[in-house]
C-alpha cells in the first residue's frame, strides 16, 4: 500500500518556490526580501532588477520561479499575483579557519539560508478593500 496524499498545505489561491543552502547569510537576504513583501509581481521584479544588493540576483530567480509555478500548476491568473510572503532562515553554517601568524588560527564563518516565497492571486474585492 502507497501513503496516502497529504492536504496541501497553502490556499487554492496560493504557489510557492524554495530556494535551500543558498550562499550568504540569512540577515542579508531578509533584507531583499522585506523590499518585495506584499507587493504586486510586477513591482517586486522591477524592484529587483535595480536592487544593488547581492541576494537580489537569487531572490528575483525564487520570485520568478514562484509565479511560473503558479501560472503552471495551479492554474492562476498571473496579472494578479501579489508577494504574499517572502522568509529567509538560516541554515547551517560552514566553518573554516586561516592561519595567522605566531601559529594560531582565526576562525571564518560561511553562512547559509533558506528562502521561501509565497504568491498569492488576488481577487478584486480584496484589491478595493
Amino acid at each position: 500500500m502507497s501513503k496516502q496524499k497529504q492536504a496541501r498545505r497553502l490556499a487554492d489561491n496560493e504557489a510557492q518556490a524554495k530556494l535551500m543552502s543558498i550562499k550568504g547569510s540569512a540577515q542579508k537576504a531578509r533584507l531583499v526580501m522585506d523590499l518585495i513583501r506584499g507587493k504586486h509581481v510586477e513591482d517586486a521584479l522591477s524592484e529587483l532588477t535595480f536592487c544593488r544588493k547581492g541576494a537580489a540576483t537569487e531572490v528575483k530567480a525564487l520570485l520568478e520561479s514562484a509565479i511560473a509555478n503558479a501560472e503552471n500548476n495551479h492554474n492562476l491568473n498571473v496579472d494578479n499575483l501579489i508577494v504574499k510572503n517572502a522568509v529567509a532562515d538560516k541554515s547551517i553554517v560552514l566553518k573554516r579557519f586561516r592561519a595567522r601568524a605566531r601559529g594560531r588560527a582565526a576562525k571564518i564563518l560561511k553562512p547559509r539560508c533558506h528562502m521561501t516565497i509565497v504568491v498569492a492571486e488576488q481577487t478584486n474585492e480584496e484589491g478595493a478593500a
